[in-house]
């Protein structure tokens, strides 16, 4: 899996343009290697298994499966979860979430399954929770602000409010074609991860990151550092999709972020910015 240093504060991971293989794909590992950021301290990586294909975990840490695409069902002791994802512009998420010594048994239906599996380092047992959808309602984030290019779906999935035993906070943006997320650009002392998809394959958008901007494409993963300013923006004609994941920092719990101070003026409803004056016909 190489790993793009593209400058001191920005990482891009590009398995890339490719469908994953079979099997579990580490994209992300919590064993801080050069550039990455010691605070992350999370395993990232895709799971796919073929059709009627299973795997069987006993997981070290704290872990969580989100259904990317597929049929699952899922084994934890003596209870049984199913989901079905054709979607992820169109549909809820299903996730499972367990804590350490947790013995998981993961089978795919007839289309297979492709899921995200993200670790921290948390030792502890947990309750298992199976969700569809996220503990939080789908919030349509910049809805009346900026002549609507910055409205998206949010979806989160759990946080601090609705998981505090949890080391982790994760959730879903659906980016609209041509329509900027993350906006006000934002940022916040724990870092961060996101994993895209778009609605073609050839799909892209840009990420914001600090004075970098990443082009990111489908199976993109970045990871942004604990600080840095962040906004992105999708292509027209294309809708974008990224799991964002955030990692507890001990005694410093992901609660929330700030904005970007110059560009606060954007939350003000009653002031949308300039507008152009368009033509009535323009020409074509």
């Amino acid at each position: 899996m190489p790993l793009k240093n593209l400058s001191v504060n920005c990482l891009l991971k590009a398995p890339a343009r490719k469908r994953f293989s079979n099997g579990y794909t580490p994209i992300i590992e919590g064993k801080p290697r050069g550039a990455t950021p010691a605070k992350l301290d999370s395993d990232f990586g895709i799971l796919r298994l073929g059709r009627k294909r299973s795997k069987t975990v006993t997981t070290t840490g704290e872990t969580a499966w989100v259904l990317l695409h597929g049929e699952l069902t899922a084994v934890v002791d003596d209870e049984t979860f199913t989901a079905s994802r054709a979607s992820l512009f169109d549909e809820e998420p299903a996730t499972l979430h367990v804590g350490a010594g947790t013995t998981v048994k993961l089978s795919a239906g007839e289309n297979g399954a492709e899921l995200a599996e993200v670790r921290s380092p948390l030792k502890r047992q947990l309750p298992t929770r199976f969700t569809i959808g996220g503990d939080l309602p789908s919030e349509h984030r910049g809805a009346g602000l900026v002549q609507g290019t910055c409205q998206r779906c949010v979806r989160t999935v759990f946080d601090y409010s609705t998981r505090p035993e949890s080391g982790l906070v994760i959730g879903e943006v659906v980016n609209y074609p041509g329509r900027w997320s993350s906006y006000p650009p934002h940022h916040h002392p724990q870092p961060e991860i996101y994993h895209y998809r778009f609605t073609k394959p050839q799909g892209y958008g840009h990420a914001e990151l600090g004075d970098d901007v990443l082009k990111v494409t489908e199976g993109d993963t970045v990871v942004i550092p604990d600080g840095l300013d962040h906004a992105q923006v999708s292509a027209p004609g294309y809708g974008m999709y990224y799991l964002w994941i955030v990692r507890h920092l001990p005694r410093r719990p992901y609660k929330g972020f700030t904005f970007t101070k110059a560009h606060t003026w954007l939350l003000d409803p009653n002031n949308q910015g300039w507008a152009p004056n368009l033509p009535s016909n323009p020409a074509q």
